[in-house]
């Protein structure tokens, strides 16, 4: 007797396997969604905090420019970039809203606009970065 599996079995078992994969598909795709939108939000408020930082040590104003493409922190009265990172459009996440320009004094503090609310969407997957004058910083799941 030979040993094996009948084409019957194997097509039962592809099946099988195609509806359960047909099921947990979409929970991975909103997983990720949740996983990407979270880093942006992360790397948007440790630019803040970069630029906060940056701006008590080195006693004069920083200048934080988010904007969907990239994220940049320039000195007052400097050319350059300080620090240049990747926006969140990088990695799919749109912003709604215009590109703001945050200034840190060398209080660590925001000069002019009292407070900035930043909208991350992918998917079905949403975030909420809310910065205050005074330095505080939010993340908000908005269901």
């Amino acid at each position: 007797m030979k040993s094996g599996f009948t084409l019957l079995e194997v097509a039962l078992t592809l099946v099988i396997a195609s509806l359960l994969l047909g099921i947990a598909l979409p929970r991975f795709t909103a997983l990720k969604q949740e996983v990407v939108i979270e880093q942006a939000a992360q790397a948007l408020v440790a630019a803040h905090r970069r630029a906060r930082t940056l701006a008590i040590a080195s006693g004069q104003p920083a200048i934080l420019s988010v904007a969907e493409r990239s994220l940049r922190i320039t000195l007052s009265g400097a050319a350059q970039p300080h620090w240049l990172g990747p926006g969140p459009a990088d990695q799919g996440v749109s912003v709604r809203g215009t590109p703001r320009d945050l200034t840190f004094s060398p209080l660590g503090i925001t000069t002019g606009l009292s407070n900035a609310t930043f909208n991350l969407s992918l998917g079905s997957a949403t975030r909420t970065v809310v910065i205050s004058r005074l330095g505080r910083v939010r993340i908000l799941r908005v269901p």
